[in-house]
């Protein structure tokens, strides 16, 4: 198989991070830590994971950073934007994700990240009000985001840039008519259509200048065909949305399981507490609605119960998401299954993950710089369905229906770096 041309990772990357709160600061501490004290990068597939190539007796398992050319995490600089003005420092203490020890030895580092002014409108985010915003119309927002970004680049002398949106969830909302082409939507802006949400306005402000893109949250953003559009225009990849971490990380790797020895499932009861700001955002229905939605999806795609009805066709689905503040960051998520096997004979699993949100979410962002990067740089475009690996509701080519197993997004995934790298996909048929 032919190599694919890739251009190399000279110079400095920029991770440009809508949202400063308790995702994005623990992901920079993390590589900040990562540079001073050489702290492990537990859950970072780019930095720790192998990938076999050719056939096993071959024994060829080199690391992924050695097969494909990813950039260091010792050339990354972070540029953030955030409703509430505090300096990354203080918004990690404030997000007590992280421990005194492992902020204290960043700290000057956190604090010199300060966060431009962010693209607000409340009635996409109810439950938040920040004094740290942008003011003006849709296009004049959508603008002053472009600026930030180019001022960014020559201040801090970046050759590539990459954004990923670490802000909260919007509310659930339809596409309408001027999200439908990019003329619509710049049309949009220019008359200040409230039906752009500030999320969108990002997106559109990274696609324009060509820089990768991806949605972290579960709300209507680069999907939009707008977008789309304006991503095929510019060449600009992008990924997306709504970061796998906890508990439906877990559906897409149990589900497939019982989907493949071919167990029924009759009822799948999900609950969880957590007490972050993305708690707090996910206590108003509208946000929780674009959260239900993409959650809910899962286990639908993988079951497939049009070709199996009888095993899950009355599957019933429940989501519950319950802001408690005590809780925090470290998120506790309750699962009860109820499973049919052997003559019809009732079973169940029951699991509680006590999990760390921001924790599991750090190393997806890490890994979307890199990988968002490497797209780039390999001229690839547009919607990169190979990192649905990475999210909840995995953006598709033409619209077709997302992959959720997990391990099907896994071998996609892989097989495209070994793609990338002039190496063959691997089928296991060599292996006989």
């Amino acid at each position: 198989m032919k190599k694919i041309n890739i251009a190399p990772p000279t110079g400095r990357l920029g991770v440009l991070l809508p949202g400063m709160g308790a995702v994005a600061t623990t992901y920079m501490a993390g590589i900040l830590n990562s540079r001073k004290r050489s702290v492990p990068l537990f859950g970072s597939v780019a930095e720790l994971a192998h990938i076999r190539l050719g056939p096993r007796a071959e024994h060829r398992q080199p690391l992924i950073r050695e097969l494909v050319p990813l950039a260091s995490r010792d050339d990354l600089v972070f540029g953030a934007w955030d409703i509430f003005p505090d300096n990354a420092y203080e918004a990690a203490v404030k997000a007590s994700v992280l421990r005194p020890e492992d902020l204290e030895p960043v700290r000057t580092e956190l604090e010199a990240i300060q966060p431009w002014r962010g693209a607000f409108d409340r009635d996409f985010v109810k439950k938040l009000d920040g004094p740290h915003v942008k003011h003006g119309t849709r296009r004049a927002m959508a603008a002053e985001i472009i600026d930030d970004i180019r001022r960014f680049q020559q201040d801090q002398h970046c050759d590539r840039l990459v954004m990923i949106w670490c802000g909260s969830t919007e509310v659930y909302h339809q596409p309408e008519d001027v999200h439908n082409s990019l003329a619509a939507f710049e049309k949009g802006l220019d008359g200040d259509d409230h039906r752009i949400s500030p999320s969108m306005l990002y997106a559109y402000a990274a696609l324009k200048l060509g820089i990768p893109y991806a949605n972290g949250a579960p709300h209507l953003n680069c999907e939009i065909p707008a977008l789309r559009e304006l991503a095929n225009q510019t060449g600009a990849p992008m990924t997306g949305k709504d970061f796998k971490t906890g508990q439906t990380l877990l559906k897409t790797i149990i589900a497939p399981g019982l989907k493949a020895r071919m167990i029924g499932v009759r009822g799948w009861f999900s609950t969880n507490i957590l007490g972050n700001r993305d708690g707090e955002v996910l206590d108003d229905p509208g946000s929780f609605r674009s959260k239900e939605v993409t959650k809910g999806s899962v286990l639908d795609t993988i079951f497939q119960s049009d070709l199996y009805p009888e095993l899950y066709g009355n599957l019933y689905h429940k989501i519950r998401i319950n802001y408690y503040p005590p809780r925090g960051d470290e998120k506790e998520a309750w699962d009860n299954i109820d499973l049919v096997g052997w003559l019809g004979y009732p079973m169940q699993i029951k699991i509680n993950f006590l999990c760390r949100d921001s924790i599991l979410a750090a190393p997806v962002v890490h890994d979307l710089a890199l990988f968002l990067d490497l797209a780039k740089r390999a001229g690839l475009k547009s919607t990169q369905e190979w990192l649905g690996f990475y999210f909840k509701s995995p953006l598709t080519i033409d619209r077709l229906p997302p992959e959720h197993d997990l391990f099907i997004q896994q071998l996609k995934f892989k097989n495209t770096l070994r793609q990338l790298a002039g190496e063959e996909p691997i089928t296991h048929l060599e292996d006989r």
